[in-house]
């Protein structure tokens, strides 16, 4: 009796080992299936990020945008005062902090012009000294107005409007020993501007004598100007005809040689 209750417990122990042992096959089984990855299809189609459009990061970017701004009001200045247009975007890029200087941020002042017989509106910036008073602009194209009437208004820089104006190089020599800036530097500044960026291509192939002359109508209209960025479908007769304008008057104020324009373009319109 004895003997077959041994075999009987020798029976149930081989039975539990077997089972046990299953089970933890059954468990690796499952858990193996679990790490297997998931079939992809390759035919599928690929769903594309959505693309965040970028903002200027680097200050190279920063002064290519403010060119693509400004240069247009540069040369009308140029056309306006002999004054040429690498000179006018240089200062502007070199004073503002291609825009972003906090004189131009909160006056749109561009050349950080003081007021020096100022009947406008200003405000107050440290400079050569605490708190000095600086001009303040509703519009930044009035800034760039007032650059062009300092240098033309002040007998000091009288010489330099006897410079050819693709003459750069002797405009911003000039500007520095006329008294404009202090610094030795400023010259060399504005000419590595004007190189890097080619700024010199807006000062124009055309001699001084064939600078546009402006009716007194034409200069009231430029001087109301502002921008407009051109739009799938727009054309040159549809952008002048919106805002009043003869196609002649829209090149004249873009300085543009034809009619071929492109989306994105910025062009100067009356308001």
């Amino acid at each position: 009796m004895r003997a077959v209750f041994k075999l009987f417990a020798l029976l149930m122990l081989m039975f539990s080992v077997a089972c046990g042992t299953g089970k933890k096959a059954r468990q690796q089984t499952t858990n193996k299936e679990r790490d297997i990855p998931a079939v992809v299809d390759k035919n599928a189609p690929v769903k594309e990020k959505t693309q965040v459009p970028s903002t200027p990061r680097t200050y190279s970017d920063k002064i290519e945008a403010y060119i693509h701004e400004f240069a247009p009001i540069a040369r009308e200045e140029m056309e306006l005062y002999k004054i040429p247009a690498s000179i006018t975007l240089a200062q502007g890029i070199l004073e503002s902090g291609a825009g972003e200087g906090e004189l131009t941020r909160k006056a749109n002042n561009h050349f950080g012009i003081k007021c020096h017989g100022w009947n406008g509106g200003s405000v107050y910036h440290d400079d050569d000294r605490s708190q000095e008073c600086f001009r303040k602009y509703k519009d930044p194209k009035y800034s760039y107005r007032d650059h062009s009437l300092f240098l033309t208004e002040r007998k000091r820089y009288a010489a330099l409007f006897d410079l050819d104006i693709t003459d750069y190089k002797g405009w911003a020599r000039g500007l520095r020993a006329a008294g404009y800036a202090t610094d030795r530097k400023y010259p060399d500044k504005l000419i590595s501007l004007i190189e890097r960026y080619q700024l010199y291509r807006y000062d124009g192939d055309s001699p001084v004598r064939d600078v546009i002359a402006y009716s007194e109508p034409e200069r009231e209209r430029i001087s109301a100007a502002r921008a407009y960025t051109v739009k799938q479908g727009d054309t040159l007769y549809s952008i002048a005809k919106r805002h009043n304008l003869s196609v002649e008057q829209l090149q004249k104020m873009n300085n543009l040689r034809d009619t071929n324009i492109g989306i994105g373009q910025t062009l100067y319109v009356s308001q």
